[in-house]
């Protein structure tokens, strides 16, 4: 680590803090486990929010062990991976909108209690990688990539919270299929900023490099 003080590692790959990948590992776990309990929960309650929820906790796990297996790599691979992390960003905010339209025509009201419940687990869950990412938030288009999930993931976690007392307390889907909208929104929103940087840092960063072709010497 003391060779790459001041930016001057010859192989152009960024020190890894074991702080960070630590607390990737922790988010990992944490997310895929969350996954199982929203994903079984939105199918029992009949709520697209919670689905969407838990199609973002799986996103997000694959987004961190995506970011454990790139620490290290040259910046231009890592620039490349935010790229297409940013893609699926907006995948998956594209699908959670078009499963809102597609349960608005199905007019399914679900159970306001069982969203309430998983509701509230998944924002202590997310709180807790949150607060672990935190000092993380600044870094390069990966570590912007995880920040932003997670920040995203604990305003959705909020707003499904709304949304249970919004059904529970008019007895329609429509505040859940708004919240499940919104969710949709910011994953596009946030697949934009970090699609954005990592091209940027795909136009600075050096190319990796190649190996110097072997030359076979003929024999006179």
């Amino acid at each position: 680590m003391a060779d790459c003080c001041g930016g001057g590692c010859s192989s152009g790959k960024p020190p890894v803090d074991p702080r960070y990948r630590r607390v990737l590992w922790i988010a990992l776990v944490v997310n895929a486990s969350m996954f199982g309990v929203e994903l079984a929960g939105g199918w029992a309650a009949g709520s697209v929010s919670l689905l969407a929820d838990a199609v973002d906790f799986f996103g997000d796990a694959a987004n961190y062990g995506i970011s454990l297996f790139v620490l290290g790599l040259a910046p231009i691979w890592r620039a490349r991976t935010a790229l297409v992390k940013g893609a699926t960003m907006g995948a998956y905010g594209a699908f959670v909108i078009g499963s809102a339209l597609w349960h608005l025509a199905s007019g399914v009201v679900p159970e306001a209690q069982t969203m309430g419940v998983i509701g509230v687990a998944a924002l202590a869950a997310n709180a807790l990688v949150a607060a672990l990412l935190f000092a993380f938030r600044n870094g390069d288009a990966n570590m912007r990539s995880v920040w932003l999930c997670t920040r995203n993931d604990m305003i959705g976690n909020v707003a499904v919270l709304l949304a249970a007392l919004g059904v529970w307390r008019a007895g329609s889907g429509l505040p859940d299929l708004f919240v499940a909208a919104v969710m949709g929104f910011l994953g596009l929103s946030a697949a934009h900023s970090v699609i954005r940087q990592a091209r940027a840092e795909m136009r600075t960063s050096p190319a990796p490099a190649t190996p110097a072709p072997i030359v076979e010497l003929k024999r006179r």
